[in-house]
């Protein structure tokens, strides 16, 4: 039997309970929605900022919309750099699941060692890991086939370099961020990097864009840079140079190649090199651009200038006889010294001989001021003003601390010094009529507009005996052309080791060639150095000379140039030693 029980008759309900007690509760109730219906409205609504700003920080993201860089190309259009495509790998280590047979795959593609890859992998405190940027496209879409979870993939470029060693110091490389370091890479950066755009996104802990967050700002590409190379020319130089450094077992070696209208380079090399698509082991010797960073005494180089400022100031002319007898001559208490006694000389022998003692006496006859503003126009002693990094100023004191004997020295390209590049390009005095002309690395159409250091008359006087020095009996035979008539001048100096030339038993020598063709009306200057020769042979006429003619030859017929000679070159067995 059911028992009824009667609520009512509990003594605590049947207690009188006060109605403001109920009413203050049901409006504390009330207070506090409203207090939360308040603080949301004001959240969502007045000030929101702060809580939009921790949630963009946390999911949205403004992401790159890289600028595609610009091309390198060489005169003709022929491509020296650009960018292709190529993905990077990246990881979320905590999410990464990889078995072992996998991660040996993925370690093969990636061309890592199987622990380096498991350590970049393992560190599950990590949200985000570069695993290995820039891989191949092929590797990124086999890397995808593994499918690994965890492991992501970025489209990025990296820059390809077609003509390889024989122009890396010219087009020079960039790093990983697409950012020039080296050459017309770092020279052109801001003109190749172009503008990258923006793209604002919502994303989720996973990398994944969820949603586009306001204007897409399109990326602006870098703009193409047209050099003045000619890349057929540059690989021909750097392939006969890198022969000769190899054949006469020297340290390095250099070549540049002007032409004498537009002052345009049309080749500029160096050996040792390197590939610009692959700097694992890449070392200073290889990345130094020798031709505009080293500097040197020129040597004999110097002689033309001197022997020029002497006709141009009426003091000689090609016919006067200097005597070199007896091969040497004392200034101050130091003794000047020819290679061999040369007895009476017209000022064209004291050029094709290469005599110092000739080079000296005509020098003497000078101020100091008149040689020293000479040398100061053709270049000596200024930084060349070319778009490009790493170009010295070389050296050339001041007249007024110039002692007699170091007069006399500087006449024959001691006491100074210069790098290639500039020898090369004050060779254009005598070759564009007694004008230097500026030089440009991009290519031009419109003839230089020189400065007049010398008579277009003095020049051709010039260029005769440089004929004559790389004829039959002078210092540069080797240098002779066929089917191209050449000028020019073999120089070979001793190098300084630490504050002195060494001794007989160790001296190190330079040697190199500057000079023209065709003689008559040159179109390109051509400067070739050979360092620390080691093979036996040393002079310039003997090292650099061939390199000298092998490019001469193959760049004029480039370029289309009328052969002027229709014999071959007269070239004997021993060619006249220099002077140093």
């Amino acid at each position: 039997m059911s028992r009824s029980i009667q609520y009512t008759s509990s003594p605590l309900l049947a207690s009188p309970t006060p109605v403001w007690r109920s009413k203050l509760v049901v409006g504390a109730i009330a207070l506090a929605f409203s207090g939360l219906a308040a603080r949301a409205a004001y959240i969502q609504v007045v000030a929101n900022d702060f809580f939009q700003h921790q949630g963009e920080v946390r999911f949205a993201r403004t992401l790159d919309l890289p600028a595609n860089r610009g091309r390198i190309l060489d005169r003709n259009g022929l491509i020296l750099a650009s960018s292709v495509p190529s993905p990077s790998i990246w990881a979320i280590p905590e999410d990464v699941e990889i078995d072992r047979p996998k991660l040996q795959q993925l370690a093969k593609l990636l061309e890592m060692p199987v622990a380096d890859l498991a350590k970049k992998l393992e560190d599950e405190d990590k949200t985000f890991v570069w695993v290995k940027r820039q891989v191949d496209e092929d590797v990124g879409r086999q890397i995808a086939a593994l499918n690994i979870k965890g492991l992501y993939q970025r489209k990025e470029y990296k820059r390809q370099h077609p003509e390889g060693e024989s122009a890396a110091h010219v087009v020079g490389f960039t790093n990983v961020e697409d950012k020039g370091q080296e050459g017309v890479e770092l020279t052109f950066n801001k003109e190749l990097g172009g503008r990258n755009g923006s793209r604002r996104v919502i994303k989720d802990r996973l990398g994944q864009v969820v949603e586009d967050v306001g204007n897409q700002i399109p990326p602006v590409d870098g703009k193409d840079i047209q050099l003045s190379i000619d890349s057929k020319v540059q690989f021909f130089a750097y392939q006969k140079l890198k022969e000769a450094v190899l054949e006469h077992k020297a340290k390095a070696g250099s070549v540049v190649v002007l032409d004498t209208i537009t002052g345009e380079v049309l080749a500029l090399a160096n050996y040792p090199s390197y590939s610009p698509d692959n700097r694992r082991n890449l070392t200073g010797e290889q990345l130094r651009n020798r031709a505009l960073t080293d500097t040197f005494e020129p040597g004999s180089v110097m002689k033309p200038f001197t022997i020029g400022l002497g006709l141009e100031t009426g003091r000689v002319t090609p016919q006067t006889l200097i005597d070199t007898t007896p091969g040497r001559i004392t200034i101050t208490g130091s003794t000047i010294s020819d290679s061999h006694p040369n007895g009476v000389l017209t000022v064209e022998g004291v050029i094709q001989k290469s005599s110092n003692v000739g080079t000296t006496k005509i020098a003497m006859r000078m101020q100091p001021h008149e040689m020293w503003d000479l040398f100061t126009q053709a270049g000596f002693g200024q930084k060349p003003q070319i778009a490009f990094p790493g170009a010295v100023s070389g050296r050339l004191r001041p007249y007024k601390t110039w002692r007699p004997i170091e007069q006399a020295t500087m006449s024959y390209g001691y006491g100074l010094s210069a790098s290639l590049f500039q020898m090369a390009r004050s060779y254009t005095v005598f070759s564009h009529d007694g004008q230097i002309i500026p030089v440009t690395l991009t290519k031009s159409t419109e003839p230089a507009v020189g400065v007049q250091v010398l008579s277009a008359r003095t020049a051709a006087q010039v260029r005769k005996m440089l004929q004559m020095a790389a004829g039959p009996g002078g210092t540069g035979q080797k240098a002779q052309t066929i089917g191209y008539s050449v000028g020019g001048k073999s120089g070979t100096a001793y190098k300084l080791i630490g504050k002195s030339y060494g001794t007989d038993k160790n001296h190190k020598y330079r040697g190199w060639f500057v000079g023209m063709a065709p003689i008559d009306s040159p179109r390109i200057v051509v400067g070739v150095m050979i360092d620390e020769p080691s093979a036996g042979k040393y002079y310039g006429g003997e090292v650099a000379a061939p390199v000298f003619s092998e490019t001469v030859q193959q760049t004029l017929r480039i370029m289309g140039i009328q052969p002027d000679l229709a014999v071959r070159p007269q070239i004997v067995a021993h060619a006249v030693e220099e002077s140093f």
